[in-house]
Formats: structure tokens, sequence, C-alpha cells
């Protein structure tokens, strides 16, 4: 019975890592959901919109409010996506190339060294993003860059608390890095989860959006993205989300986070236009770019390539690259390489050039020009 249950039903099948996975969060703090409105509370006109009685909220008022059943509705109808056969390209880092420049490790792990710093945006080297070894999504191909393999990090970016961007084991290798282990920069209510891992002299730091911290002359700013965090059944929006805009003397760069679509990322360029009378843009701008099927179930906080396409536009950016794709099997329902062909699409309906957005093989280094 388990057999014709589990491996027979080839279209609407039962997931038996998801489900598993799910089981181990006890339902409540799958990673998709969908957005719906909250009232304003009066007692909470003296703290800022986004921070409310609960936790926090999006800019537009918006919380994740998806039930458990619909979440399990997903699990139990989903269709498996066709399979990448073989796996993704995977290519050897240039880890000699001049600065600045980024490499792609997979998924949002993203090797960015610009200003004399390196910095790494939400560090995943595991095999399942997931809190249990033995289930949840896997990784497809092999790692194009180990930690062991890594240059020393300076200053590591966590956007939020989901496990496919926030990975223990991960946080625990760096923070014991020859040299010395890295600056965190999190968002608020985060640095708590740090402090539980009892890693004695960890640097953490906290932001708040549109808060700033400056390390060797680069500023660190979190910007406001559309999304929620969880990790357990029983923290839902207790911390914050966001990205963060990167700021060094000869270059800016922006990683956006994970977001649904919202005039977040217009405000963002009036925000630094209004502070900086010469400001150009960003020179690079990373927007996720995958896991966004099924789309009804995913709009609310996960972006598709048509999306980010134009949040490309809204922040102005010289360049995008697209992450957030092509690495984790189970993550979602798209093929794990639909994204790049998604993208493309997305570029000759706005009349983007293939150069404005592009996207990097597992283990690429881009080289970069300095700002304008």
């Amino acid at each position: 019975m388990k057999r014709l249950l589990f491996v027979q039903r080839r279209r609407r099948r039962l997931w038996p890592a998801g489900l598993a996975l799910l089981a181990a969060l006890g339902l409540g703090s799958a990673w998709w959901a969908t957005a719906s409105d909250r009232e304003h509370s009066p007692a909470a006109a003296a703290r800022p919109a986004h921070h409310t009685a609960e936790g926090f909220r999006n800019r537009d008022g918006s919380t994740i409010d998806k039930s458990q059943w619909e979440v399990w509705r997903w699990q139990l109808s989903r269709q498996d996506p066709p399979r990448t056969q073989p796996p993704l390209p995977v290519v050897a880092p240039d880890l000699r190339a001049p600065e600045p420049n980024i490499t792609w490790i997979g998924h949002s792990t993203v090797l960015a060294r610009l200003g004399g710093l390196a910095v790494l945006t939400d560090p995943q080297f595991s095999e399942r993003a997931s809190p249990v070894s033995w289930a949840g999504p896997k990784r497809v191909g092999a790692l194009p860059l180990t930690p062991a393999q890594l240059p020393h990090i300076d200053v590591v970016l966590v956007s939020h608390n989901h496990y496919d961007h926030l990975d223990e084991a991960s946080v625990r290798v760096l923070a014991a890095q020859p040299g010395g282990a890295p600056l965190f920069i999190v968002p608020l209510r985060l640095k708590a989860w740090f402090d539980d891992l009892g890693l004695a002299g960890l640097r953490v730091v906290e932001l708040d959006w549109w808060q700033s911290h400056a390390e060797r002359g680069i500023e660190f700013m979190l910007t406001p993205a559309k999304h929620w965090s969880s990790r357990t059944p029983f923290d839902r929006q207790q911390t914050l989300w966001g990205g963060f805009a990167v700021l060094a003397p000869d270059f800016r760069l922006i990683y956006t986070g994970d977001t649904g679509y919202s005039r977040d990322f217009t405000d963002i360029r009036q925000h630094f236009a209004a502070r900086d009378a010469g400001w150009s843009g960003f020179d690079l701008a990373l927007i996720p770019v995958g896991c966004y099927e099924p789309r009804e179930f995913m709009r609310g906080q996960h972006v598709n390539p048509a999306d980010a396409a134009q949040i490309h536009l809204d922040l102005g950016a010289r360049r995008s690259v697209g992450v957030h794709w092509g690495t984790f099997e189970g993550l979602c329902d798209e093929p794990l390489d639909q994204a790049p062909r998604d993208l493309a699409a997305a570029r000759r309906q706005l009349g983007l050039g293939d150069e404005a957005f592009t996207v990097l093989k597992h283990g690429e280094t881009l080289r970069l020009q300095g700002a304008r």
C-alpha cells in the first residue's frame, strides 16, 4: 500500500520528504504561505508601522496567515516537476579575480568581494534546506565551493530565518573559520537565535529597516522586502526579514532577500536618491528568480522572473543577477532549470538586453565594474 501511495502516483503523489518535514515542524511553519491583511491596532501608534504586538508585518500591512490545511492541501496535490538531468553545470570559482566580483555558490548564497571585504549572503552549505537531516528539499549537484575553500569571510548578511537562508551547520563552520569569526548582520530579533548557539565572542549586529552599520568603510543597510519569518510552529513573524544595500566607496550592491513584488523597490530607489544628490543607482542587484510555482500559492512572498525583471527596473540597477533557483529539489513546483527561460522571456517583454539581468552557473565568478 505504501509503495502504491508514494511511488506509483506520479502526477499527484504525496511527497514523503515534504510531509515528513511538515510533521517535523508541526505543520505550522512551512516555508510557503500567502499574505492577508490585519487591522492596525490603536495601541501600536507609537511604534513603527511594520512593528506589531505579535511581531512584524510587511510595509503594505500584510502578514502571512496561511492555514495549516492550505499548506497540507498544496503538499498533497502538488505535481512532480520534471527533473533536470544531468544536474545544472558547476564551474570552478575564480577566487583570484580582481575586485569587485561575485561568485554564486548556490540558491541565495553569494560571495561578494568589494571594498576590501569578503561578504557572504545567506550561507547555506548543507545537503538539505531543512530542520532535519533526513527530509526536506535536497541539494542537487555538488557544492562548487565548500566552507573550507572560502577566503576569510569578513561579513555575513542574513536576510531572514527560513531554513534555506539560515542554516545552523553553516553558521557554526563560519564561526570557526581560521582567523576569527565574521561579523553577522541580521534583521531585528534574530540575534537571540545566534546567542542560543553558544558561540563565544560571535559578533552579531541587528538592524531594523533603513538602519545601517558601517564596517571598515562600507555601509550595510537593511532594506524592506515583502516576506515573513518562522523556524518553528511558535515563532511566526517574531523576527524581521529584509534585504541589504551594501555601499562601498567604489561599488553599490543590493541583495533584495526573498520577497513578493511590492512598491518597496521603488521606495528603496527614492530613499537613496533623496539622501544622496549624486545617486546614480545600484551597480548590481541580486534578485530572486526561482521558487515561484504554484503561482497562486507563492505570489505573496516569492517573485517570479517577470516580477524580478520589474524589480530590476524599479531599483534602477545597472545590472542584476538572479539567485534563489536551481539548487534545492523539492522546494517549489517549477523545474530547477525553468527560471532562466522565464527570465529570458521577461527580458524580451520589457525590452531589456541579455546582459542587463543574467543568471550564473553554480560556482561562476562575475567580474564587475565599479560605480558610475
